[in-house]
């Protein structure tokens, strides 16, 4: 994408359109197999991998694993930060939608929502361990094969 100034403007070319044959505008949408649907999968990873960055943020992640439905002050316990660093992590967890919440009362409970894990597990690192037990399930035969001959 480049960027063109004229006389109203800096404008980047993939925010207009191209025309197509006999004058239909051809959005930039229509090249892509998925539409923008792609492109919140890859934010959503994103945010997903940015949020398991950090040891705090995995540590919270971890006693929710261990122990759904905890407030604010439950998750500061044990922590060496302070109620709004814990705060900024839980957040960011959230945009990541690793962890969702819930109103009790007024209190506001956080879980652990691991579907967004899983998917980053199935595309990241089940595509790697289906050839390896592809590459295993290939040698029983091959092995089974040279028993019955």
């Amino acid at each position: 994408m480049s960027l063109h100034s004229g006389g109203g403007g800096a404008r980047a070319e993939a925010a207009y359109p191209a025309p197509r044959e006999g004058g239909e505008l051809k959005s930039a949408l229509d090249m892509q197999p998925k539409g923008c649907l792609l492109c919140f999968m890859v934010a959503d990873e994103d945010r997903v991998f940015k949020a398991l960055a950090d040891s705090s943020r995995r540590q919270l992640l971890d006693r929710l694993r261990e122990r759904g439905g905890l407030t604010l002050g439950e998750l500061c316990e044990g922590h060496d930060m302070s109620r709004q660093a814990v705060t900024k992590h839980l957040v960011l967890l959230e945009e990541a939608n690793v962890v969702v919440t819930k109103k009790r009362g007024r209190e506001k409970l956080h879980f652990l929502n691991p579907v967004p894990i899983h998917d980053i597990y199935m595309r990241w690192i089940g595509a790697f361990e289906r050839g390896r037990l592809q590459a295993l399930h290939n040698l029983k035969q091959a092995l089974e094969e040279d028993q019955d001959e």
